[in-house]
């Protein structure tokens, strides 16, 4: 029986580094050879327990890899082909998938449907920090690699990017806009990277830590607002003469955030939100005027699929954007356990840490 290490979660507070069976591949599969992945915040919920998944599961959910085994009815690929998947892997034949909203493709029954069905890496099935992962339907799911770019410059790709990227994309921003990002983690500079693309000229960066709004800088803000130094909703009120954004996004999963971002929009304006939340939100009634001001509330889950894939490495290759800076610390997957101790603690400055089997 061949096998392979993977990173398991166990029980909260662990997630260890484990021998596995590498997995058999069916006729609509494919066994990818990872060879960069990284670990996400979503990893880090599942890990302290506040986002269940059963015992033994693999985790992880941004490949990229080589194409090592494909199933006998994939067509369109060859083994030894480079390729990243996205965290979402959608099948393409539910009603979700038919709808466009490949993420939720939850089975319906009588009783509703599942939401984040689309989302299976890590959650529903085994992920990817691991030697091998095995990508469910994958001639909707794989998308090649174009030649000259490096694992960790499309790393971002599977999750992250499209994340951010869809964050602005569904508050149908507009040339000449002015959105305010809370938080620039690795979701909110994205967020702030897709502002920027969509044609905003005034963007505003949220955040406490210096060095997250340098690289916000980097991703295209206009203007950058340490939280832990003014308010930031006063401040972005000067910086707009009291007009007020016309899209805040929020970038973290706190009721602070969500909030300070309903109190930031001008009448009519668009909170998109991003975060992952762990706990009931709370809608104030002055921010949210009663909720007669015209406001819009948008969610996105990461759009996944091999077209997704293939424009976000597009972008990336015509240089109008770098995510490179992210790559903060890099770790061999035998060190993952330290890995998750660093990413999990917020320490040295983290952002994206490139793990390597």
């Amino acid at each position: 029986m061949a096998m392979m290490k993977a990173a398991v979660f166990v029980e909260p507070g662990r997630i260890v580094l484990e021998d596995k069976k590498i997995p058999d591949v069916g006729p609509l599969d494919a066994l990818i050879k990872v060879t960069t992945t990284t670990i996400c915040g979503t990893d880090v919920h599942i890990l302290k327990g506040e986002y269940p998944v059963a015992r033994g599961l693999t985790v992880g959910h941004e490949p990229v890899g080589i194409i090592e085994k494909l199933g006998s009815s994939v067509q369109g690929y060859e083994e030894g082909q480079r390729v990243i998947a996205g965290a979402i892997t959608p099948s393409g034949w539910s009603n979700a998938c038919q709808c466009g909203y490949g993420s939720q493709d939850g089975a319906g029954t009588r009783h509703g449907w599942k939401p984040l069905g689309g989302w299976r890496f890590g959650n529903t099935i085994d992920g990817c920090q691991a030697e091998y992962v095995l990508v469910p339907d994958a001639m909707t799911n794989l998308a090649p690699v174009p030649d000259g770019l490096s694992d960790e410059q499309v790393l971002m790709c599977p999750d992250i990017m499209s994340t951010g990227l869809a964050g602005a994309e569904r508050a149908n921003i507009r040339i000449g806009d002015t959105v305010a990002v809370f938080a620039q983690g690795p979701i909110g500079l994205c967020a702030t990277a897709g502002a920027k693309l969509s044609g905003a000229t005034t963007v505003i960066g949220v955040d406490r830590l210096a060095n997250r709004l340098e690289v916000a800088r980097r991703m295209g803000a206009d203007w950058v607002v340490d939280s832990s130094r003014v308010d930031p909703v006063e401040d972005i009120m000067r910086i707009t003469d009291g007009r007020g954004v016309d899209v805040a996004i929020e970038a973290l999963g706190t009721q602070a955030t969500f909030e300070a971002c309903l109190r930031v929009l001008r009448p009519g304006g668009t909170l998109s939100s991003l975060g992952v939340y762990s706990s009931d939100l709370m809608l104030p009634l002055g921010a949210f005027a009663a909720g007669l001001g015209d406001h819009q509330i948008v969610t996105s889950l990461c759009p996944g699929g091999k077209e997704r894939m293939r424009r976000l490495m597009s972008v990336i290759r015509s240089g109008r954007v770098d995510l490179g800076p992210m790559v903060t610390h890099r770790y061999k997957l035998d060190d993952i356990e330290q890995a998750y101790e660093l990413f999990s603690h917020q320490r040295d400055g983290v952002l994206k840490v490139a793990i390597t089997p």
